[in-house]
């Protein structure tokens, strides 16, 4: 216990610190414009990555459960902070709540799973899954998308995604096959 103590002051801390940046940007810029909402929203995302690790860091010391846990949190984090930042697909809000649609659908999964190992494959695949077909839902079910001319980093950022919701995956398959939870 003694020795995760720094660990955990140090991640928390810089969650303080990075809430912190903009707070003081924003005296001497303004190119930095955050209001109460962003505060709490970064926050709470920055929190909810700092819990998921420390759970998964009390759940097992298993090193590839912690590795899948960690690329998931980060793909999670990053899909959602990029999305309230300036969205990956066109300007406007309605295609990229699919995005934390898609955030939220696997954890559900996740919890329904019981985040044992082989149900955190499976809800990472589906993720992997999802993360390519939001392009194809979004153009199928927003017609006013089908005339907007989309960004090329739409493919290159779904494929990233995608491939870091595999990767999880196929930690958490290594886990479940060594039967480590």
């Amino acid at each position: 216990m003694i020795s995760r103590l720094p660990w955990r002051w140090i991640g928390w801390g810089t969650v303080a610190l990075l809430l912190l940046l903009p707070l003081v940007a924003m005296q001497f810029t303004d190119e930095v414009n955050w209001d109460a909402f962003d505060f709490v929203f970064m926050g709470a995302l920055f929190g909810s990555v700092g819990l998921g690790l420390e759970f998964a860091f009390r759940k097992t010391g298993d090193t590839a459960y912690r590795g899948a846990v960690v690329v998931a949190l980060a793909a999670a984090f990053f899909l959602t902070w990029i999305n309230a930042a300036v969205g990956v697909i066109g300007d406007d809000d309605d295609p990229n709540i699919f995005y934390l649609g898609l955030v939220a659908v696997t954890l559900g999964a996740a919890i329904v799973g019981r985040f044992r190992p082989a149900a955190m494959a499976r809800a990472m695949i589906v993720a992997a899954f999802l993360q390519l077909l939001v392009p194809v839902i979004v153009w199928a079910v927003l017609p006013y998308m089908r005339t907007v001319v989309w960004s090329p980093e739409v493919p290159v950022l779904t494929a990233i995604f995608a491939g870091l919701w595999l990767f999880a995956a196929t930690l958490f398959r290594k886990v479940a096959q060594r039967g480590a939870l």
